[in-house]
């Protein structure tokens, strides 16, 4: 079975500036696959030329295992996008935002009657459906954004950093509703530059920056690269410059530091590493309180792989 997205050597330029560097991306069917990066990584290029709403200068994408190009309407009317910015018509309600949006895929008008009542009442909106967009709360215009973007029941969705700037119930719901839609049978692709919404709902994960791809695979089999598998937080006060110094002499840590009343520690796999780093503060002195330990997050992959914070 060929991928439900291929591609190959992408380039995208922008005058000197090269968007996307000869980008690699392949996606199997039934697949939430995350593509994960800072503002300006080349994200939302990418989809964009996927979808053949941006011109390239090279490479080859196929959809569904055929070529797709500016004039590919039946492969188009198989995918979906609900875009960063939100698109809908203020004009409209909320009904007929969802409802037009389905009419450029399905001409049938019983069928989109159908189709639309389902994409209303999968993003909860019922009780909001004659309201116009100027009297929705953003988290609820984000909910009517993917509404229009599914109502048609796409094969393959893109996701284009669908949660910016919504509270975290309507950012709950909108990745749960993600979920839903992928255990229906929905391959879905999902831009963010937030780490833990990728850890959550993304089966396979990209980590692109300067429009490369820097590492790709399962959130687990990433986290598995880095030098980094586990880290240790102690709540405590001000700890010596010179226990530090202990604390980081020890055979397995990697790191270590003092700020806003916590110690924190990176270390390599090993046995006796909280009680290593326990023992050192014992010996010093340093009255501590709550004490964590946790595996790396994709976030410190991308530390590792870039030397900068994720959340550009």
């Amino acid at each position: 079975m060929p991928d439900v997205v291929s591609v190959d050597s992408l380039v995208k330029r922008y005058g000197d500036l090269v968007a996307l560097d000869h980008l690699d991306l392949h996606i199997a069917s039934g697949e939430v696959f995350g593509l994960l990066g800072p503002n300006g990584s080349g994200k939302t290029t990418a989809i964009g030329c996927i979808l053949q709403l941006l011109a390239y200068d090279k490479g080859d994408i196929r959809l569904f295992g055929q070529e797709m190009t500016p004039t590919s309407y039946e492969l188009k009317r198989r995918i979906g996008i609900v875009p960063q910015e939100v698109a809908l018509f203020e004009e409209l309600n909320v009904r007929e935002n969802v409802d037009y949006f389905c009419s450029l895929y399905v001409g049938d008008r019983a069928r989109r009657r159908q189709l639309v009542d389902e994409a209303i009442s999968f993003v909860g909106l019922e009780r909001f459906e004659r309201f116009r967009p100027k009297r929705l709360s953003g988290g609820l215009k984000r909910r009517l954004n993917i509404a229009c973007g599914i109502a048609h029941k796409p094969e393959l969705i893109f996701f284009d950093e669908p949660t910016v700037a919504v509270d975290p119930q309507s950012r709950a719901s909108i990745l749960e509703g993600i979920a839903e839609l992928n255990r229906a049978g929905t391959t879905v692709v999902y831009t963010s530059h937030y780490m833990e919404e990728i850890e959550q709902i993304c089966t396979r994960v990209m980590i692109m920056d300067h429009g490369v791809s820097l590492a790709q695979g399962t959130p687990d089999e990433l986290r598995r690269t880095i030098g980094t598998k586990e880290k240790i937080s102690v709540e405590c006060a001000p700890v010596p410059e010179a226990v530090i110094a202990g604390v980081r002499a020890l055979p397995h840590v990697t790191g270590a530091s003092w700020s806003d009343g916590e110690l924190r520690c990176s270390c390599e796999t090993a046995e006796h590493n909280l009680a290593d780093v326990i023992g050192v503060l014992a010996e010093g002195g340093v009255a501590y309180g709550r004490i964590a330990c946790e595996p790396p997050t994709l976030n410190d992959v991308f530390l590792e792989i870039t030397g900068r914070e994720l959340r550009d």
